[in-house]
């Protein structure tokens, strides 16, 4: 296990690189996000500990960050301002390559589309949800979503699907293909006790498969072919809200959260089947008994974002809190022997 301090910045976001097994970037905000200035640190992962390779300071707070998925050195964070900086980490200078201010409030997610690589979505408290490209000082798309958008991702499996969560407790797609005055797909999560959505995200094997979680301290996982079933599984345990949740790219049932109640927890959603691409790998639990596979209690505040390492030996991943830490770890050693 592995620790760095993001001294006098509170982390909200650490991503690995898609190219390197041993680069992170990391958003965070002095004050916890409340006022004053934003850090974005890269940092690398060595034999002796981990190393700031280089940080860059904004004027305002950093709540999400994204590697480019075309350039192995340019990163994209979200600010507090409602602007989008990218920095391209070869530069000198400290300034970012290019800025983009049209949102009206904070900028709390960013995801670059993984399938044709070409560019990214970011969501909003103002209620939109914006399609960039790196090449373009404009967005290309404004999604209304009428609601504090906390999670817009793209799906892994489609160029053009986009999902998002919000504060009206719903779960929307949208086509970008088609108009985007409504969606392809609504679903409400939690119609009789509605809370705020604070994150989401797609199942790296199953292309129908979406986790969500939020206020309620519950994580959720829906079929988009049956959205009208309810969820599949519903996974309890955090005591405070859900704020960060990755399903990893290793195993096709399991996934972890990042909590305010400070500790990270690994899942298995119960869906594994040895017969399945990417299925069975923790646990082999019979489908529908989700349930809670270890704990990562090492931070001491807020715990707001967790990240899967591609590359390298399975199960590695990495977090970050308001209590100025960032955790690299083997997922395995906190469940056992996998």
């Amino acid at each position: 296990m592995f620790h760095y301090r993001t001294e006098g910045f509170n982390g909200y976001s650490v991503k690995y690189s898609p190219f390197y097994d041993n680069r992170l970037a990391t958003a965070a905000s002095a004050n916890f996000g409340l006022v004053g200035n934003g850090r974005l640190f890269i940092l690398s992962l060595t034999p002796s500990g981990i190393l700031c390779e280089r940080y860059y300071d904004t004027q305002d707070s950093l709540f999400d960050v994204a590697f480019s998925e075309s350039h192995e050195n340019q990163v994209a964070v979200a600010s507090g301002d409602g602007s989008i900086k990218l920095f391209d980490t070869t530069l000198e200078g400290g300034f970012p390559i290019a800025n983009w201010g049209e949102h009206k409030r904070e900028v709390f997610c960013l995801s670059w589309n993984l399938v044709d690589k070409s560019g990214f979505v970011s969501s909003s408290w103002d209620g939109d949800v914006k399609l960039w490209t790196p090449t373009s000082s404009h967005s290309l798309l404004t999604i209304p979503i009428h609601s504090c958008t906390y999670s817009a991702l793209f799906s892994p499996h489609s160029p053009t699907l986009i999902s998002t969560a919000s504060s009206d407790s719903t779960v929307r797609l949208f086509d970008i293909r088609t108009p985007p005055s409504s969606p392809t797909l609504s679903i409400p999560v939690s119609p009789h006790a509605p809370s705020e959505l604070l994150t989401q995200d797609w199942n790296k094997y199953r292309p129908d498969i979406l986790a969500v979680a939020g206020v309620d301290k519950v994580i959720r996982t829906f079929d988009l072919r049956f959205p009208n079933k309810g969820p599949l599984s519903e996974l309890l345990g955090h005591e405070y809200a859900v704020r960060k949740i990755a399903w990893s790219p290793h195993w096709g049932d399991v996934l972890i959260s990042a909590s305010y109640d400070m500790t990270v927890r690994v899942w298995s959603d119960g869906s594994s089947n040895a017969t399945a691409l990417g299925a069975g790998g923790i646990g082999g639990l019979p489908a529908g008994r989700g349930r809670m596979m270890g704990v990562m209690d090492r931070h001491t505040e807020f715990c707001a974002g967790v990240d899967w390492c591609l590359f390298g030996g399975e199960g590695w991943a990495a977090s970050v809190g308001w209590d100025e830490a960032v955790w690299v770890w083997d997922v395995g050693s906190v469940i056992g022997g996998r």
